[in-house]
This record gives C-alpha cells, structure tokens and sequence, in this order.
C-alpha cells in the first residue's frame, strides 16, 4: 500500500504498489528520500497535509510526515507559512530529545515540496479524550499538571514558550498514559522578536492569554495560562470563552461546577485561579512556582504521585524522566533569561522561594493563602524505577547473574547513607554499597568526575553551579558560579590542580580546583557545550551542539583546531592514544574515531539505532564504549571496528558509560534509575544498582576502582562503594 503525495488529490489512499495514482495519475513516490514510505493521509490543514509512514532504515518504524504544500504562493501570508514550518523543524531539533516531546527525524525539500518527518506519538488529543468521556477528576487534573509542567520547565529552560497549548495539542500516549506536548509550529526564542504588526494574533482563542491577542507577545507565564485554560476545559467540560465573563472580568468556572453540584480543593483552585490571571505580574512565573504550590496541596486519596518530596523540600522535577541534559533537545544558548520578564506585584506575606536562574535573585509570586504550608513528606508505595516489562526490549540470555530489586518503601531523601534510595543489598557483605548521598544542587545534577590526586568529587548541575565536594566526609568545600545557563560536562587534569567546565552558554571555563578562582573563559562554539576532554599532555577537547570538535591549549586557553565534527550535534568526546585520537558521538547514531593531528575522520561505527549519548575509551585504547538512547551499549574494536559486543538489559535510554582502571569492566547509567555494572569481555551483566528514583546522567569512577558516583536528576550524587 502506498499513498499518493499530490496535495490536490481527491482520494490519496490506495491500496496499491502501482507506479501513478490512480485518481489523479500524479507518480507515486515509494520512498521519500529514499527511507520513508508514506501510507495513509491523516490530516491536512490550509498549508499541507499530514500522512503515516514507515522508515525503512529503523527497521519499518512508525513515524509522521508534514508536507508543506500551500495552495497559494509568493504572499506574505505563504511567506509566514513557509518560516512557521521551518520554525517547526527548528524547535522539533532543540528539544525532541525530551520523552514527552517528539523527536524530529528529518527535515527536507523533494519534489518542490517542504517535509518534516518527526516520531509518531500513538494516542488521543486531550481535545478527543474529553469529547468522549466525562469531565476529568480532580485528582486526574492534577497528575496532569504534575505530568505537564516539567515539560513546561524544560522547554522554558531551553528558551523557548510554545505559545500554543490547547487540548489539541496534548497527545495521551497510548504506550504509557503519558501527555506529549506536540505542535511547535508558533514557539519562539525568548530571543526572538516576539512583537507583531497589530492585529496578529498567536495562539488559539480561548487558551492564549490578552497578551498574545493584542500584540504576540509571549512569557512564559503566557503558556501557563493556556496550560491553565486548557485544565479548567477537562475539568469542566467547557471551552474556555464560555467559562469567562468578560462584563465582569473574571472567570465563572467555579461557578459553573457548584451548578454540576461539583467541588474542588480550594487549594487547587487557588492554583488554577493564579495561573489564569489576566495580568502578567499577578500569574505564576514559572512551571517550578506551580509545582511548588502543588506539592503543598494534601494528597488526595487513591493518588500515586509521580514525585518524591523531602525534608529538605525538593523540586518537583524530581519525579521527571528526563534524557541527558547536554544533549539533542537544549537551545543554541541564545534565549532571553526567565529572570529578565517583568517581575510580578509585590505581595505581602511570605512566599515559596522559586529557583533561581543563572544565580539571580528569584521573583516573589503570588501566595496561595488556601495552600497548607507544611510540605508533604509521604513518599510513593511503590518504586518510580521502571522495571523490565513484555513492552520493554528483553535482556540477553547472559545479560545477568545480579540485579538487587528496590523496596516497596523508602525514607525521605535526608542527604544521609542510604536515604531515599533502595539500597543495592545489606549493609554488609561482598557488592557495591551506598555509603554517601551528597545534596545541595537545586536542580538536575548532570555530572560528576573524581580528583586522581585527592578526595575531591566536582559536580555540575542545571542550577548554573559547580560543587566541589570531599567524597570522604560528604562536605562542601566551594560552590562555583560563572555560568549563565547550566553545566553540561566537568572534567579534572591528571595532576588536580585544573577544573574544567562547559554549559549551555556555549563556554568553556577552566578553573584552580584548589581556591576555585576562573583562569580562563574559553569561547568559539556556536551551541551549547555538550562535552569535554582532558588528554594525558597539555590538551582539551570540546564537543558542540553546533556539530564540531575544538582542541584547546589547557595552559594557555587558546584554540588549536577546530573538527568538523559530524552531521548533526555532537553529544560527547574522548581523547585517546596520548592525545593523538578523538572519539565522538552524537545526533547521527554513529561513533567516529579521528586523527586529532590531521583532522581526518578514520574509522566510523555503525550500529546504533538513535542518539550516542556518550563514549568512553578502555584505559589501554583498545576498546569504545559507546551509550546510546537505543538502551544498549555497544562495545567496539578500535583496531578493526568490530562490534564486539551489544550491552541490552536497561529499560530506557543508557546516558552515561565508563570503563573501571582495568578495563575489564565498566558501569553504564540510564534513564530507568539503574547502575549495570558489565564484563567488558564477555558482555555479561554482573550486576544491577536501583540507584535512583529519576534518570542517571553520569556516572564516574574513581582511580582506584572501588569508588563510583553517580549524578541524578533527583538532585543528588550518590556515592557507591565496593565491599568485596
């Protein structure tokens, strides 16, 4: 079967291989770029149409293809048309690395024709799910703000508003129940002009707030509001106009529940109240203040939050599964900081402290009167890792002979041994043990690396700091700020006396890891910084979002070389062979070896199926390790580019690997929370660490290969140590 792509045709499905169309005779195109097999037309709009298809190079996977076909051309109306689709393209590739935003696979023009093949999202709008069913819940509403607004978050901290959220644009994922935000046709940079000739209009009527009706312009708090609109339509039925009174200027949907003899939590509608404020200064500024809000809320009955609260009164996004922060999915570093929007009315009483960006003071938002101010303190009834599943790819029949299963229950996180995570077996007795949690960071910890000089351990984290810990005692010895977004990558030389970082501001800062001054700044990149490398002689490597490696002098912080990289960005980099070699990886599934004299690409190792999140080198330079959104880890020959082995067993996305200083084994991390420790000869799985409650984005051993850390988006390091 095979669907016609002629835009005018009446009756583009056939059930046919046929070379033409047998309604308009138009020649049918088998495969688009030689990969996609449109079969069937789902849609279509005043712009294009919108069909299902097959890749044949992922193994027949299902995907979506939009085809720009305009009726009209050579307008200002066409002109619009054609930089919204591509702008579509643009958002889809910053941020389709989220697993509730789909990933974009292609971007391209044939046949005089625009297309754009993204990942299929099987499941119903939200727009067809309350056209069929009841009102939602009060307790439904509120798992999908709690599912929601960490997209929200992600999506803001990359600088980018979508200024379209409606029920129409929330797919309910049939695999997993979870809302996938689709539709980024009118996102903006926050960097982007966002005022328009008057007149325009951006968003849909009824969700988009006064704002974006009267003159484009887009806050954040601007997509909460639609997010608060498109909650008080499946709470009540009702589209938003009708739920509004403009006479009085206010809304009447409580008004409209007490008629249905319907009630609500205050508390919660306290929160909806906040977020659909006409005026910008009196919403919530951000998707942390509304969780912050919401975790104060006492927990209804039957409920299964997706988040742990702590003592210490952790963020909300603790619950989110989210890929490696410093990849695919994170925007060119160029967006407008949340911190420079108007700041809200002042308002009397005290008031949960939001995070803050980029180190900046946090804006006060409204207070909640009705919100009960204790946090809550109870925690899930059952684990938020997830387990192999029928739906899940099986492991190997050798993929292991240990897995250490989680507790039904577990202890708020206190920052102690063994706090809020399952331990990996007895406090005593052979295997690896939790013996530190180290807390602190106020946001996703997105990596870590050991000192081989002393008992140091460097952290960097989406909060825009560098922590410098003493992994024996647990404590704090300094707290770097220099970064204007967050930190992707730290890296420390072999003599420990130099810290290096990257981040989303596309810089490099090398620091003394001992006073914790800032040496140099190193600029060239056009993306955000995803990766870094220290070499065994005077020498860093750098990979970018911006698709190219650079080589810098570590003692004078000058440019050396610049890579070309590969097609795509670039999501990791390794220096082997006394510097004479790089190792990257990336967008484009491959890992490629180069010569870093010549700048020549030697080998490439195909295999994987999606994203190389990370590579790493066998200590003797004979073996690539290579983690992959696939959920497996491949193991290469250097010498011949041999697969060697393919690591399966991890039930999500593997985002970080590393040898062990034999070479013999090595410890990947992946999104379902686990440490999988492997036989780097054999390929076997020797055993399995529930190590946290949310992704693992690195993990890092220590020299004398007794000591791992393993950094979180729970906001925590872990500290493993072998009691063998």
């Amino acid at each position: 079967m095979i669907c016609c792509l002629n835009p005018h045709c009446t009756q583009p499905n056939h059930a046919t291989l046929a070379a033409v169309c047998p309604t308009c005779g138009t020649p049918l195109e088998h495969r688009l770029r030689g990969r996609y097999r449109p079969l069937k037309l789902i849609g279509r709009g005043g712009f294009g149409r919108t069909y299902f298809a097959l890749d044949a190079d992922r193994l027949n996977s299902r995907c979506v293809i939009k085809q720009f076909a305009p009726q009209t051309q050579g307008t200002k109306s066409f002109l619009k048309a054609v930089q919204l689709f591509e702008q579509e393209a643009v958002r889809l590739h910053e941020l389709g690395e989220h697993p509730q935003i789909p990933t974009l696979l292609a971007y391209f023009e044939q046949n005089k024709y625009l297309y754009l093949v993204q990942q299929m999202v099987q499941g119903r709008t939200l727009h067809q799910e309350i056209a069929v069913q009841a009102a939602y819940s009060e307790s439904s509403l509120r798992q999908l703000l709690e599912d929601l607004l960490p997209v929200l978050h992600f999506i803001h901290q990359h600088g980018v508003i979508h200024r379209d959220i409606t029920p129409s644009n929330i797919i309910r994922r049939k695999v997993d129940q979870k809302p996938v935000l689709i539709d980024f046709g009118v996102a903006k940079q926050f960097s982007e002009a966002i005022r328009y000739e008057p007149g325009t209009r951006i968003g849909t009527e009824g969700y988009a707030p006064i704002e974006q009706l009267r003159s484009g312009q887009a806050y954040p708090s601007s997509d909460l509001y639609s997010l608060g609109a498109t909650c008080l339509h499946l709470l009540t039925g009702c589209k938003p106009e009708d739920l509004y009174s403009p006479q009085e200027g206010r809304w009447l949907w409580q008004e409209y529940l007490q008629h249905q003899g319907r009630t609500i939590n205050p508390g919660l509608a306290a929160v909806l109240n906040c977020m659909t404020k006409d005026l910008v200064s009196e919403r919530y500024q951000t998707a942390q203040d509304v969780l912050d809000d919401l975790q104060r809320l006492p927990k209804l009955e039957g409920t299964v939050p997706g988040w742990v609260s702590n003592q210490s009164g952790s963020s909300l996004f603790a619950g989110l599964d989210r890929p490696p922060l410093s990849g695919p999915g994170q925007s060119a570093g160029l967006a407008m900081p949340i911190t420079s929007l108007p700041p809200p009315a002042e308002r009397a009483g005290p008031t949960s402290k939001p995070i803050s960006q980029s180190g900046s003071e946090p804006a006060s938002k409204p207070v909640l009167d009705s919100v009960p101010s204790r946090p809550v303190s109870q925690t899930p009834s059952s684990p938020q890792v997830s387990k192999p599943s029928s739906s899940s790819p099986a492991a190997t029949p050798n993929s292991g002979t240990s897995s250490t299963q989680p507790s039904s229950s577990r202890s708020p996180n206190s920052g102690t041994p063994n706090s809020g995570v399952p331990s990996s077996g007895p406090a005593t007795g052979g295997g690896w043990q939790l013996v530190q949690t180290l807390a602190g960071h106020q946001s996703w910890v997105t990596t870590v690396a050991f000192s081989a000089q002393q008992s140091v351990l460097v952290s960097g984290s989406l909060d825009d700091t560098l922590r410098i810990w003493n992994w024996q005692s647990g404590d704090l010895l300094h707290s770097l700020k220099g970064h204007a977004r967050g930190v992707n990558d730290v890296a420390i030389d072999r003599r420990g006396q130099l810290l290096v970082s990257c981040g989303d501001d596309a810089t490099i800062k090398v620091w003394s890891l001992g006073d914790g001054t800032l040496r140099h700044i190193l600029k060239g990149h056009l993306r955000d910084v995803t990766a870094i490398a220290i070499g065994s002689s005077n020498l860093l490597s750098s990979a970018s979002e911006d698709g190219t490696l650079k080589l810098w002098s570590l003692s004078q912080g000058t440019l050396i070389k610049t890579l070309p990289g590969s097609a795509g960005m670039l999501k990791t980099v390794a220096l082997t062979d006394a510097d004479q070699r790089l190792v990257s990886g990336g967008f484009d599934n491959t890992v490629r070896l180069w010569n870093a004299q010549t700048a020549q690409a030697l080998k490439v190792f195909s295999g994987h199926t999606n994203t190389v999140n990370q590579v790493a080198v066998s200590p003797d330079g004979g073996i690539i390790a290579s983690a992959s959104k696939d959920r497996t880890v491949r193991l290469w020959n250097v010498a011949t580019g041999a697969l060697l082995h393919t690591l399966q067993g991890h039930t999500q996305e593997v985002n970080t690997v590393a040898f062990f200083p034999d070479g013999k084994r090595l410890v990947s991390g992946s999104s379902d929370g686990t440490l999988r420790l492997w036989s780097s000869q054999s390929g076997t799985l020797k055993e399995t660490l529930w190590a946290h409650i949310n992704p693992v984005h690195q993990v890092a051993v220590q020299t004398n290969g007794k000591l791992m850390a393993s950094a979180s988006a729970d906001k925590t390091i872990k500290l493993w140590q072998w009691q063998g």
